[in-house]
């Protein structure tokens, strides 16, 4: 059985994999701090959804959409996770 680093490795030596890997690095990223906080408040999906008034399903589909990149979810949207997982929403243009 191949690893995860090891297919990860040799998907990269693609170049179209490599350029849509990428292009989705900020989804990811934001992805990341997002699991990051929510795992560091010690809070479920559930938990989110029910403080930011909404469904299980509705976090689990903001979470994973992140990693599809077939949405962005809205600033506000991100700021009721954020404010959810104690946590405050910065933008921040980087040159």
């Amino acid at each position: 059985m191949i690893g995860h680093n090891k297919l990860k490795e040799r998907a990269l030596r693609n170049k179209a994999v490599q350029e849509e890997y990428e292009a989705l690095k900020p989804e990811f990223g934001l992805l990341r701090e997002m699991l990051k906080a929510r795992n560091k408040a010690g809070l479920s999906q559930a938990n989110v959804a029910e403080r930011m008034g909404t469904k299980a399903p509705a976090i689990t589909r903001l979470e994973s959409s992140l990693t599809s990149g077939q949405h962005s979810p809205s600033i506000a949207t991100l700021k009721k996770y954020a404010e959810a997982v104690g946590c405050h929403l910065e933008i921040k243009f980087i040159h």
